[in-house]
């Protein structure tokens, strides 16, 4: 059974039909064109976090798809009123699919493990494929294709800087993470992004102005994701000279385009000059989150109409 856990799930042909997919699915909504592609298909949607972008993307995305949703929060009972085993697979009774956005990745991977019905992380403390993919349908919306492009990750070396190197390793772009000593990506991450793709361009900078000299997309994120609000202060500290301001815009190239997974601290990691600057693709990148999340659905769902569809 197919899921989505990591990008390390699929290949990078994959990766391309669900783009080409999304982008397809984008231009057929603008012009008032909702193709019922998932006719009452069921989304599980199971969450142990907040959310805004995950939570009303996946909902709006199965609806314009002719599908349904079920919000799944703490009542259900999720690995506290039954076994793992039981409780998985009994929803795998019931509905098409489950996106999963967990607290712990060790959760996420367990309700794969039953392979009760397929996946989708939709956020861990280890990845956040589904933001990935959105990411680089942004790129390639900005520059027509993906390849050769680099893109520069400001600051601390998360769960979304781990799959944006993944991404970018599949797709051909080089990736370069800007952090102070101590704040790097995980070390095993990244020797397995190598090890499964050997020509990956990945690299770490300290100095965040050299990083993005020759950088075609700036992207950062919060110094403190949840979870690590305990640590605010010591962040803000050691991310000082990290913020996207009109300074670090000043040392990139003119063309390069700026982009945030939000939700987003103004004044402290990027700010109001930058983010509402004509270079932002801020707001573009979170509605791709839609669209892409669309795409990745009817890859697992409707791998036919792909077939049939979709020429890469």
């Amino acid at each position: 059974m197919q899921h989505l856990v990591t990008l390390f799930d699929i290949s990078p042909t994959d990766v391309r039909r669900v783009l080409a997919t999304a982008l397809v699915l984008k231009q057929r909504l603008k012009k008032g064109d909702r193709p019922a592609l998932l006719e009452r298909r069921v989304l599980a949607m199971l969450f142990e976090k907040p959310s805004l972008r995950t939570r009303v993307s996946f909902e709006t995305g199965i609806a314009q798809l002719g599908g349904t949703s079920l919000f799944l929060g703490e009542d259900v009972g999720w690995g506290k009123r039954e076994s793992p085993s039981d409780f998985t697979q009994v929803l795998g009774q019931f509905v098409d699919c489950v996106v999963c956005r967990a607290k712990s990745h060790d959760r996420v991977e367990q309700l794969a493990s039953f392979d009760a019905l397929p996946v989708i992380n939709g956020l861990t403390d280890v990845c956040h494929p589904c933001q990935a993919v959105a990411d680089a349908m942004t790129v390639q919306e900005k520059f027509g294709d993906c390849a050769g492009k680099h893109l520069v990750f400001v600051g601390d070396g998360n769960n979304v800087a781990n799959s944006l190197a993944l991404i970018c390793a599949m797709l051909d772009m080089r990736f370069t993470l800007a952090c102070p000593d101590g704040y790097e990506m995980n070390a095993d991450w990244i020797r397995r992004i190598v090890k499964e793709y050997p020509n990956a361009k990945i690299d770490r900078q300290v100095d965040a102005k050299a990083a993005v000299a020759n950088a075609d997309a700036i992207y950062t994120d919060v110094w403190a994701s949840m979870g690590q609000e305990a640590e605010a202060a010591e962040r803000r500290e050691a991310f000082a000279a990290y913020q996207v301001n009109g300074d670090l815009m000043a040392a990139a190239p003119s063309h390069t385009r700026v982009l945030h997974c939000l939700p987003a601290i103004r004044g402290e990691e990027i700010t109001d000059e930058v983010m509402d600057s004509e270079q932002s693709d801020v707001i573009q990148q979170a509605g791709n989150r839609m669209h892409a999340q669309k795409g990745v659905l009817v890859w697992l769902l409707n791998q036919a109409w792909i077939d049939q569809n979709i020429t890469l």
